[in-house]
């Protein structure tokens, strides 16, 4: 069985058909691309994954689960998390409060130990920081661990906010553009962070990005939309060579 299997998934806002028909089927370990131009409906089809919106037609199912039209709570309990296009760190908290908060759905105390600081929350605590440490040596964030989330430079970001959506021990991770912005430098060094994620974790990633090269370059399986709808599916070399994603990125005669 499948990790991820997208059925007619579709949705429409008044009379717009924003996605239509869109299938997909992830397997643990995949590296997939979802991509299009500008306003193709990628980000839609993410906000549907992970229940941010209500899909109109079509299903989902997540390891056997139906998520389809659940609550973005659910959804993360059941293994999908998510990074955005422009990145969502809470500025003001250290590093390492940032990958604690992702550990939020793994406390064991009630809110009573909490409020009286008892045994068994200052237990709790000593091991959400040794695996909140942890996931930040991984990144090589460890020594910025008291440092405000603010204050690291923009790929260090993009890290640590990948950091925080494996600290909620997802089985599908979705990075929105997680490229925007970067230098070739960074974007090279996060090419090499994606795929440490997938070997290491064991997880499968999808991801939505608009750097071509970056997309060939890691994703073993690519969807492409326009205006909605799929217009390839394959490879990387399959994908480059369709005369339809050529229109739909370069324009059509």
């Amino acid at each position: 069985m499948a990790l991820l299997e997208v059925r007619n998934l579709g949705i429409a806002f008044g009379g717009l058909q924003a996605v239509s028909q869109l299938d997909m089927t992830i397997e643990t370990g995949h590296l997939y691309g979802l991509i299009g131009p500008n306003g193709a409906g990628k980000t839609t089809a993410f906000n549907m994954l992970t229940g941010m919106y209500t899909p109109t037609e079509g299903n989902i199912t997540l390891d056997g689960v139906d998520i389809t039209g659940k609550t973005p709570e659910f959804i993360s309990k059941h293994g999908v998390a998510r990074t955005f296009q422009n990145i969502r760190l809470f500025d003001g908290l250290s590093v390492l409060d940032n990958v604690k908060l992702g550990l939020h759905n793994q406390m064991k105390y009630s809110m009573w130990d909490g409020i009286f600081r008892t045994p068994k929350y200052r237990v709790k605590e000593a091991e959400m920081n040794h695996q909140a440490m942890k996931l930040l040596k991984i990144f090589d964030l460890d020594k910025e661990a008291n440092l405000l989330a603010s204050s690291l430079p923009y790929g260090k970001q993009r890290k640590l906010e990948i950091a925080r959506a494996l600290a909620t021990n997802p089985k599908l991770l979705l990075l929105d553009e997680p490229a925007a912005g970067m230098n070739p430098q960074e974007t090279d060094e996060l090419m090499k962070t994606v795929r440490f994620v997938r070997d290491e974790f064991g997880i499968a990633i999808l991801l939505i990005e608009h750097d071509m090269n970056f997309v060939m370059g890691i994703c073993e399986e690519i969807t492409v939309l326009d205006h909605g709808q799929c217009i390839a599916h394959g490879t990387g070399k399959e994908v480059r060579n369709n005369p339809k994603v050529v229109a739909a990125y370069l324009g059509g005669e």
